[in-house]
């Protein structure tokens, strides 16, 4: 299925959480945290100003974010979750 996010939307392919901690207990499903880090993997146009100019993102595909939380909507394309929000939801990029 094609993609495109409008403005200054982003698809995001978020990263699985963990399922075992650091000593090796096992992480219930009902006890996991909801991922805060993705991927991007789609980038909209960018964000139209009120004066009509176009301000593009900063992101490029590829890049590994964090973002809030409780944010965007989840959508499955070809049976893969992934995540759409605005390029404001992005908190930081993190770096390798």
């Amino acid at each position: 299925m094609k993609f495109r996010p409008l403005q200054d939307r982003i698809l995001i392919k978020p990263l699985t959480a963990e399922t075992k901690t650091t000593s090796g207990i096992i992480i219930p499903d009902s006890a996991q945290e909801k991922p805060v880090e993705g991927e991007v993997i789609i980038i909209g146009n960018g964000r139209v100003l009120k004066d009509g100019k176009l301000v593009k993102s900063e992101l490029k595909a590829g890049d590994k974010v964090l973002y809030s939380k409780y944010t965007g909507n989840e959508i499955k394309l070809d049976g893969v979750d992934h995540l759409v929000l605005r390029e404001s939801d992005i908190l930081a990029v993190l770096d390798k």
